[in-house]
Parts: C-alpha cells; structure tokens; sequence
C-alpha cells in the first residue's frame, strides 16, 4: 500500500531538489509526447530555450510578457497567504485598466510626470473596488469569497467590451471614420506612454520595474511589520487570532483591498506600458488572471519567487508562440505546457506530505475461512 502522510518537517534540501525533478519529469514527459508525434525531442527543447530566453528579442518578449503576470502573481499570493481565496485577478486587472486609460486619456495633456502616477492611482483604485465587493461579503456575509470574486471577472469582461464595442463611451474613438467601423479604445496620449529603461540591448518596461518593488513591498509588509504578524495568525489560526483580540474583518478588507490594487496596477501597466489604448479583446484573451494563480502557487506566496516565476512563464508562453507553425501545432504546445506546469505543481505535494511505502500482512492459513 501507498499511504501520504504530512511531514512533521520540511528538510531544506527540498525546496531545491523537488522543482528540479519536479522539471526533470516534465522533460521526461514532453521527450515521450515528442516522440510519439515525430518530433525530435533535442531540437525541440533547443528551439524553446532560445525562443524563450536566449536571443535579445526573445528577452525582451519574454520581459514584456512577465510584467502583468507579476502583478496578477502578486495579486493572488496577498491574499492567498491569509487564506483569503481571490480568484477575481483577472475583473480586477479588466477594471484597473478602465480606470487607468481614463486617467491617461484626461491628464494626457499634462506631462508624464503626473500622467504615470495618476494611472497607478487610478488603476489601484479600481482594482481595490471591485476586490473589497467580495471582501465585504466575506468579512459581513460569511460568504464564500472563490464564488463571487470568479463571477465578478465575467462581469468586468462584460463591462470592458460595452465600453468600446456596444457604446460610444468616454473610453471609446469615435474621432475617424475607420474607428465608427471598426471599434476600438482611444489611442493614450505621448505622455501616458510609461517610460522605459535600456540595460545594454534589453528594453525594460516601467511596469515591471514597478512590480519588483510592489513585491519588495508586500515582503516588508508581510515580514517586518505588525500588520503581516496579524496576516499570518488569522491564516493559520482564525480561533487563536479572535481570542488575541485581532480584527478579522479589518485585515480582510485591508488584504483584500490591497490584492485587487495590485492587479489594478497591472491593467494600469497595460496601458502605458504596452497596449497605449483600452484594449478588450486582447486583455480577456490573455488570462493573465488565472495564470496569476498558477504563479503564486509555484512561488509558494513568495513575493520575489513570483517575479522569477512570471518571468519564467512569460518566457514559455513566448517560446510557445515562436515553436506553432505548419509543422508544429498550436495544441502541441498547449501540451507542453501544461506538462511543465502539471508537473511543477503536483511536485508541491512532496514538499508537505511524503510518500511511504506500506506491506500488508498475509493472512495464515488459520486466518483464512473454510
């Protein structure tokens, strides 16, 4: 028999050797899949190192597309480390970057300097708004937060496509006769376009500057100061947190608060840094919400492992892209993916529980009936 059982103790050793086979068995898995649909396995995982991480495109693609899954990585483990279950990522990015575009297209005429950080505050804002919705109906309502912080995303969805595609919103160009055809968001001002940083020949994007320190931030917030002691015993303890005499509700209105900020940030970042318009289609069609939570659980709530992480799958997702062709399908891909990510999380398991082996007795002759 096979038995799982916690560990009393998580041997340091671990944390290092469970991902690295945790990946080994992807790789294992992907050379299995490749095989047995004509690919060479080799030139295949050469191909997505370098589409992924090697050459100085890929590297800046892959920069690109790591910065919203950081701040919806962020988003996640916030509020995932009180146990707090926000799974509305994706609503709250979908609603920072309503409220970011907003900002830049009023203060577009001023200069960057008050353009950029009205769009964080706005986004922030946002995002915090639509999160303390099903804060307020946990922390007053004992109502299950997984349930409507998921619907809330698809109300979001909703809310972003009326605004450029069943209105002539705020949000909306309707200054050209391609733009009353074909809807699309109104293009930002120059001075709501983030700035971006040059190291050698890499472009980094403003955004993801600003969600390296948003997670120096969370890790000072949550290790340093009163407020993270109080996190961390609510999480562990509700019971034991209510007899010392903390505010359970307070600290869910304040985390949850603070989770939705961060992925409202993200949208804000959307705009600026990338899209330079409120962009619906290519906002829900991305994920990043959901894949925010992929992220945290690899982190394990860590906020700078979800900086590695985001980049990490910001890399995949791109060697994904650069691998499709006439030759190699789109589900092949998909395939591939989900291995490694399969993989890498069912590998946290034999972090926590470990695996033992157990004999069954053999009945005796005595034992057995007639």
């Amino acid at each position: 028999m096979i038995r799982i059982e916690r560990r009393l103790t998580q041997p340091k050793w671990l944390v290092i050797a469970v991902p690295a086979g945790s990946i080994a068995a992807a790789f294992l898995l992907m050379t299995i899949v490749l095989f047995a649909t004509g690919h060479a396995p080799l030139h295949t995982f050469d191909r997505l190192i370098r589409a992924g991480f090697l050459s100085k495109q890929a590297l800046n693609d892959s920069l690109v597309s790591a910065t919203p899954l950081i701040f919806t990585g962020l988003c996640a483990a916030v509020a995932f480390r009180m146990q707090l279950f926000n799974i509305g990522g994706e609503g709250q990015l979908l609603v920072g970057a309503i409220f970011g575009a907003a900002a830049g297209i009023a203060l577009g005429n001023h200069t960057g300097w008050l353009s950029v950080p009205g769009m964080i505050v706005a986004g922030a804002a946002g995002g915090a708004a639509l999160a303390l919705i099903p804060a307020i109906l946990r922390a007053y309502f004992s109502t299950n937060e997984i349930i409507t912080s998921l619907m809330l995303n698809y109300v979001a969805a909703l809310v972003i496509n009326y605004l450029i595609f069943d209105s002539e919103s705020y949000w909306r160009d309707t200054s050209s006769p391609t733009a009353k055809v074909f809807p699309q968001g109104k293009p930002l001002p120059d001075a709501a376009s983030w700035p971006v940083t040059h190291v050698a020949s890499l472009v980094i994007p403003f955004g993801l500057l600003l969600g390296i320190v948003i997670a120096t931030f969370v890790w000072l917030l949550y290790t340093r100061t009163r407020f993270g002691f109080e996190v961390q015993v609510i999480g562990d303890s509700p019971r034991a947190a209510s007899y010392a005499g903390m505010r359970t509700r307070r600290k869910i209105l304040a985390v949850m608060a603070l989770s939705g900020a961060i992925a409202g940030i993200g949208g804000a970042s959307q705009d600026g840094d990338i899209r330079h318009t409120l962009d619906p289609r290519g906002l829900t069609a991305a994920n990043y919400g959901y894949s925010g939570i992929v992220i945290a659980a690899l982190a394990r709530y860590n906020p700078f492992a979800v900086c590695i992480v985001a980049f990490l799958l910001g890399g995949l997702q791109n060697a994904g892209f650069t691998l499709q062709g006439a030759d190699f399908p789109s589900g092949l891909v998909g395939v591939m993916q989900g291995l490694i990510l399969f993989c890498a999380l069912g590998g946290e398991l034999l972090i926590r529980y470990r695996l033992r082996f157990v004999r069954t007795p053999r009945a005796t002759e005595a034992e057995v009936p007639a």
